[in-house]
This record gives C-alpha cells, structure tokens and sequence, in this order.
C-alpha cells in the first residue's frame, strides 16, 4: 500500500469519527487540504476549500452512527509530487439507505507534507 492510499484510509476514518460521532480537530482535517482544493461531489455542485471548511464546520457530529468503509482502493497514476488514487466508498448509518460512490482523488505531495488537490465523486446507482 502506497503512502497516498494510507491518505485514503486515514482521511476517512477523520471523517467519520467526525462527522458521526463530532470527535476530532477541525485544524486537523482542513490542513490535509489544499487552498485551491475543488470536490465535485454526486450532485455535480463545485465546492472549493472555503465550502468544504464551511461544511465541516457545520456538520460536525451530524450523521449519528455513521460508518465509512473504502475497498478498490488503487493509486492509477504517480509522479514527483503526487498521485491520482480511485477508490469505491461505503456509507452507512443506521435505518438510513447505503450510500456507495467511486471517487477520483488528485494528491499533492510538497516535501513532507500530502494535500488533497481534487475530489471527484460519482454515485453508484
């Protein structure tokens, strides 16, 4: 498993723990993106760094019982200072429907430090 896939993992286990249960440091998740950061999420909408920390902010905590599991995890292209790594993502929470998608994610590596750079998700049907 590559360094950048580690990324993968550990982001999301972030995200759960605070987007399901409000643990976490809102520093701590925002650093691992960049400035210029852009996801593209099911809908289609653009959300830049300022959306995603103004959603963060906002929903810390808000899906109880949230749980987010990731497999075909593959990192497609790699060069000096980053990589493109796609992956399938399960969410589920209880007595709610299963939320499936495949995300493209670009990752920036500068020195020591990895950044996310772009998030595209597609919903599986």
């Amino acid at each position: 498993m590559t360094h950048y896939e580690t990324e993968i993992i550990d982001i999301h286990v972030a995200l759960e723990a605070w987007l399901g249960n409000g643990q976490g440091e809102l520093n701590a998740l925002t650093t691992r993106f960049r400035p210029d950061f852009l996801m593209v999420p099911p809908s289609g909408a653009h959300i830049d760094y300022a959306g995603l920390v103004g959603f963060l902010e906002s929903q810390r905590g808000s899906r109880p019982g949230l749980k987010i599991e990731l497999d075909e995890i593959t990192t497609l292209q790699t060069w000096d200072q980053g990589a493109v790594v796609h992956y399938r993502e399960t969410q589920t929470r209880p007595n709610l429907p299963v939320n499936v998608r495949w995300s493209t994610a670009v990752l920036i590596q500068e020195g020591e430090k990895l950044t996310w750079r772009l998030l595209h998700e597609t919903a599986q049907p």
